[in-house]
Formats: C-alpha cells, structure tokens, sequence
C-alpha cells in the first residue's frame, strides 16, 4: 500500500458463520471523513458498520454481495479525487437526497420488506423530515403498506407459486449455521415442568420499583440468574468442546434470542451473569433488545457467549425441541409459554387439584459433552432457583 491511500478492511473479528458485504453507504468516488459509515457487513447475527480510516475519496473494490472474510480489503480511501480513467466497480451512487440520509437500519427496513424511501417522501418525523424507524414500522402495520406480491405462473400440473423470494445474506448464514451445528453436535433435549408462582409473587412485588429507575423487570431477567445458579450443579454446560479437551468457563455469558421478525433472528450476549444483581441483568436485558430490535447492535454485544437462552413461549409455544445449539456451545435452554394447569399436591397427607402458573423447560444438549444425568441435574438446580425464589430481591 503506498502512502496516498488507507485501506478499508473486513473486522479481524466477527460474529457469526460468515460475512457478506451488505452495502456501500456512498459510491465510489465520493468525499468521506475519517471514521464516516461507508459500508454495512452482515453476518447471519448481527450487521455491522464499517468506516473509513481517513478522510479522502471512496474506492470500491468489494462488491455488495459478495463474501467478505476477515482483514479482507473492502475499499480504499484514497487522499486524491480518483481519477475518472480507473473507476473500481461500485454501484451507482443514490441519485435520491431522501435515500442517501436514511439510517442503516433504516435501510435494512426497507429492503427486507422491499419497498424504498420513495413511497414515504414527505412522510417522515424526523429532523428535517428524515424518515425515521418508527416511521417504516408504522406503515408496515398497515395491510395497505405493503405491496402484496404478484403471483409467478408456473407451468406444468405442480401447485401455482405466488411469490420467488431471494434469501437474504441472513438467512443464508442462518441456515448454514444451523444445519453445521446439527451435523457437528449429537442433540439430546431433557424436559421438566416449572412452576412460576414465587417468581410472578416477586416481580408483582419489585417491578414498580425496577420502573423507577427506567429498568424492565421480566421473566428472562429470572431465567437468567437461576442458568448461573445452575452452572455451579454442573459447569461442564458452560463448556466448549475440543477433539482433545473440554473447555470450561468461569465466566457465564449467556447469549439470548431476539426475534426480528422477517429479517431473522440474533443473539445479544449478557457478560459475566454471576457478578450481576437481578437489577443489572434486567438493566442489560432492556439495553440489548432495544438496540436489537433498532439495528444498533455492535459486534461485542453479540460475542463471546458460552449458553443460549431461547425464551420461545413468549410467542406463545408450549415446547420446542430440539432447540439447535448455538455452536460452538455444548447447551441451549429452552422456555415455553407459561400457563395455568391443574397440578396434584400433597397436603397434610391429601392429595389436593391445585391451579398453578407453570411451564414447560428444556435443556439441549450436546452429548458428546454432557450424559442425560447431568442434563437432568442442571434442570433440577434451575428449577429449585425459580420455585424457591425469596421475597426479597437477591436470588437463593
């Protein structure tokens, strides 16, 4: 490289299966600003931004779509205009001032839904009338807003096709992810029933006074701290596994799945559960959803996890399983919707029909590090965690 231009590079390190190029933010040839966005990565968990290491002139030589592996060279900035006799393939630059002021998760909207700033001109909420995030979800919620796809004649006596939809970088990562973790890893799931009263009787009793200092109080909050409980019932599911040892960790970083609809699915990590109150990991919980669901997660927040937490019953789902494990990881924890069932118990010698707040828990494990005695001892551990959770805030 000579002195009259910087490269512009693929993260060392990234998270997730593999990295495409998602966009350039301005085309080739235009003016930039040391640390300005100019590009958005996107691996099959998070999209990140990456930006210019001077200032100068933008060259393209990644195209959008294509792979990008770490340290690759995405670009160049180069401290001269480039000249018009060697232009690097780029896309053309965005014509529309409207476009080329959207956000990237602004942008990322409205690809995955395939509509474009055009249909919202003079619609927007923002400072100068920028369309906002909000603004795009809003129409979206209307039937109206999006165009309802054409239907594909197909010939032949097969079933009629209403729409081809082109997998999204995402999606793709995705879908190898998880078809390399049920390759690579040996699923079993144990199953258990937890019953939710002490822990619905605490947060009635704590979730105002969470609210008084802007903090969220919810189950996953709970689900969280009784994983770390557990852990010490059996660290070997805080484990990594290697063809000549098994790794086990002292920290606890729990990653959880966070829906985005149509546009996937990521996992945000809350470092080190053990050093954390109930408080600061409903305090973390709240930060990494917001910024998931607003596309402004970085890529730390979704590294270095050791557990998953898949909280599925909050669509609404009594039980998955199995849950793919979230590799390189050797468990995933899985929660159903909570439900009222009549349950048989014990009193003064009687058997008594009992109406309790309950739900289905599941712990996938990978088998080549974990036998179903220790799955079912790290179940039982959690499960005492909840059933027994004090008055008071600290957790037994």
């Amino acid at each position: 490289m000579t002195l009259d231009h910087q490269n512009i590079l693929a993260p060392l390190q990234q998270e997730g299966t593999r990295a495409v190029l998602r966009s350039w933010l301005k085309g080739s040839g235009a003016k930039v600003s040391q640390d300005e966005p100019v590009a958005e990565l996107e691996t099959d968990k998070v999209v990140v931004e990456v930006c210019a290491p001077c200032a100068g002139h933008l060259q393209v030589v990644l195209e959008e779509g294509a792979a990008a592996e770490p340290g690759a060279v995405l670009g160049r900035v180069s401290v001269a205009p480039l000249q018009a006799t060697s232009p690097q393939p780029a896309p053309e630059p965005r014509a529309d001032p409207v476009e080329t002021r959207l956000s990237p998760s602004v942008r990322r909207l409205l690809a995955d839904n395939r509509l474009n700033a055009e249909q919202f001109k003079g619609r927007g909420t923002g400072r100068g009338g920028r369309l906002t995030r909000a603004d795009v979800v809003a129409a979206l919620e209307q039937p109206a807003a999006k165009p309802a796809p054409t239907p594909v004649p197909v010939e032949g006596s097969g079933p009629r096709v209403a729409a081809r939809v082109p997998h999204s970088p995402m999606r793709r990562a995705i879908a190898e992810h998880m078809q390399r973790s049920v390759s690579t890893a040996p699923h079993v799931t144990a199953m258990v029933e937890a019953d939710f009263s002490a822990i619905i009787a605490h947060r009635a009793g704590h979730k105002a006074r969470f609210a008084e200092q802007g903090c969220a109080l919810t189950f996953t909050a709970y689900f969280l701290t009784a994983a770390a409980q557990a852990m010490a019932a059996v660290p070997a599911v805080n484990s990594r596994w290697h063809d000549h040892e098994l790794e086990v960790f002292e920290d606890i970083n729990i990653g959880v799945g966070t829906a985005l609809g149509d546009g996937g699915l990521v996992v945000p990590v809350v470092h080190r559960v053990q050093e954390l109150s109930l408080l600061g990991i409903a305090r973390r919980l709240q930060e990494q959803t917001e910024a998931a669901r607003a596309g402004r997660l970085r890529a730390a927040d979704l590294q270095g996890g050791t557990f998953t937490l898949s909280n599925h019953g909050v669509a609404g789902t009594l039980l998955a399983a199995p849950i793919i494990i979230n590799q390189p990881q050797s468990a995933i924890l899985g929660i159903g919707a909570l439900e009222k069932r009549v349950v048989v118990k014990e009193v003064d010698g009687i058997d008594t029909l009992q109406v309790r707040p309950r739900a289905y828990v599941t712990l996938t494990i990978d088998h080549r590090v974990l036998d179903g005695s220790q799955a079912n001892a790290w179940l039982k551990r959690f499960v005492q965690v909840l059933e027994r959770w004090p008055a008071g805030e600290r957790a037994p």
